[in-house]
C-alpha cells in the first residue's frame, strides 16, 4: 500500500532559526540577536602611502578597542544591469535630439559589451554586533533552555534588553569608522529582511508584503 504523501509545514522562518525582526534588530529563536550595521568601502590600492598607513592605523586602533565580538561580512554577487540597460533604453527612444539620442545608444552598446565580456561583481560590506542571551541574565531558559522550548524571556523584555547592550556597542563603532573616512548605517528592519531573503533566495524578486519574521 502506497504511503500517503504528508506535505512539509516547516516555514523559512524555523529553517533560518529567525523569531523576529524589530527594532532594527534581529532575535532568534534562541534568545540571542544582532545588530548589522553596512559600511562604505575604499578603493586601498589608489591611496597614497601616507593614506594607506592612516588606513591600517585606523583599523588596528578600532580592533585594540574592541572589548566585544565583531563579525565582519563581506558580500560579493553578480551585478545585474538589466534594468539600467532598458532605463537607457527608454531614455533613448524618448530623447528629441537625435545627437543625444546616438550618444545614449553608443552608451548604452558600451555597458552591455562590458557586461558581456567581464563579470560585474557588487561588493557590499558588514559589521554584525551580536548579543549573547547569557547577557539577559540567569534563568533557567537562559541556561538550560533551547530553541524548541521557545525564548527564554517575553519578546519585549529581550529587544528591550539587546538595545540596551547594543546600542553603546553601535556608536563605538560607527565613531571609530569615520576615523578613516568609512560611514556605517545600522540596516532597518526591511533591509535586514531583504537582506536575510537575498541570501536564502538567491535571484529571487523580494515582495515585503509577502515575506514577514
Amino acid at each position: 500500500m502506497t504511503k500517503p504523501i504528508i506535505p512539509i509545514r516547516s516555514s523559512t522562518q524555523q529553517f533560518t532559526e529567525i523569531a523576529a525582526i524589530d527594532h532594527d534588530i534581529v532575535l532568534f529563536a534562541d534568545g540571542s540577536a544582532a545588530l548589522v550595521l553596512q559600511t562604505t568601502a575604499v578603493n586601498f590600492g589608489l591611496l597614497s602611502e601616507r593614506e594607506q598607513a592612516t588606513i591600517i592605523t585606523s583599523y588596528a586602533g578600532l580592533l585594540n578597542s574592541l572589548s566585544f565580538p565583531i563579525q565582519i561580512l563581506i558580500r560579493t554577487q553578480h551585478k545585474d544591469v538589466t534594468a539600467y540597460l532598458k532605463l537607457l533604453e527608454e531614455q533613448e527612444d524618448k530623447q528629441k535630439n537625435p545627437k543625444l539620442a546616438n550618444s545614449i545608444q553608443g552608451y548604452r552598446r558600451f555597458v552591455a559589451a562590458t557586461v558581456k565580456e567581464k563579470e560585474v561583481l557588487d561588493k557590499n560590506f558588514y559589521i554584525i554586533i551580536p548579543f549573547s542571551r547569557l547577557e539577559l541574565g540567569a534563568s533557567a531558559g537562559v541556561l538550560f533552555g533551547n530553541k524548541r522550548q521557545g525564548l527564554p524571556y517575553p519578546m519585549a523584555y529581550i529587544f528591550e534588553r539587546a538595545l540596551m547592550i547594543l546600542t553603546p556597542k553601535r556608536d563605538h563603532i560607527v565613531r571609530l569608522l569615520a576615523k578613516p573616512g568609512l560611514r556605517a548605517t545600522q540596516l532597518t528592519n526591511e533591509q535586514i529582511t531583504r537582506l536575510f531573503f537575498s541570501i536564502y533566495n538567491p535571484g529571487a524578486t523580494y515582495g515585503y508584503e509577502k515575506h514577514t519574521y
